[in-house]
């Protein structure tokens, strides 16, 4: 792994809980990355950029020669698990490393909102071959049922509301306002699914940046405030329950 520092201006905001991130955040759908390898022109490197613990990285593994994870966070990284073909380094989103056309296909999850877009866009046009794709994709809210939806909204919007970085507004309007570089491909509808516990829904509200911001400048638990009500909502903390996560994918591709 690379050990070359972040830029200065780079916007750590997980690594002080990138163990409960890695931990805490669900998968995305399989068909998503069988689409991802359709799309590619051909199969030899993928680029995952700002990728955490590696979790999509090792979703598009099986499709590509190589795939290559980068992060300007040495913490998240250091939670990611290796695998044959995969290969993490330490970069930030708008200076990989790789070589001129020597990428197929970029995806960036849950992550494309920290960067400063127009370098990484010029990045991504740098990097990626004639005809190569970049996909990104986030989610913005869970589902439940009625109940468990209202007071997790509760908790976004009136208690730790007040602390969302200000980028998290370009997810919660589902990218419609970020222009992509290249022509924009038609982007099918998919779902990120988990069947978790109480305690994994608390962990995983526990990893918003807008919680973790929260206690830095209170030095209290957000997750404290709604406790009870959760609780009531969810019924049987031990069973575990269906949530999902509506993802809005954007595509585009290089011309070639």
């Amino acid at each position: 792994m690379s050990t070359r520092h972040p830029p200065p201006e780079f916007k750590d905001h997980f690594s002080g809980h990138s163990a409960a991130y890695a931990r805490y955040r669900p998968g995305y759908p399989a068909a998503l990355y069988k689409l991802l390898s359709g799309l590619a022109p051909r199969h030899r490197l993928a680029w995952d950029c700002g990728t955490g613990s590696g979790q999509a990285a090792h979703g598009l593994a099986p499709y590509f020669q190589q795939v290559i994870a980068t992060d300007a966070s040495a913490s998240q990284l250091a939670q990611a698990r290796p695998a044959d073909g995969m290969e993490f380094r330490l970069a930030p989103a708008e200076r990989s490393g790789l070589a001129d056309g020597s990428v197929d296909l970029v995806t960036v999850a849950q992550a494309i909102h920290w960067f400063d877009l127009d370098r990484f866009f010029s990045e991504a046009a740098r990097v990626l071959g004639a005809g190569g794709v970049l996909a990104f994709w986030a989610y913005s809210r869970l589902e439940v049922d009625a109940e468990v939806d209202a007071v997790i909204a509760h908790y976004y919007h009136d208690i730790v509301g007040p602390y969302w970085p200000p980028e998290r507004r370009v997810v919660a309007n589902d990218y419609r306002e970020i222009r992509t570089p290249f022509e924009s491909l038609e982007a099918p509808e998919f779902t990120a699914r988990a069947h978790w516990d109480l305690a994994s829904l608390v962990g995983y509200l526990g990893t918003w940046s807008a919680s973790h911001r929260y206690r830095e400048a209170t030095g209290r638990e957000p997750l404290a405030e709604i406790r009870d009500r959760l609780r009531e909502a969810w019924g049987d903390a031990r069973k575990p329950r269906d949530l999902s996560w509506p993802i809005t994918l954007r595509l585009c591709r290089k011309p070639g």
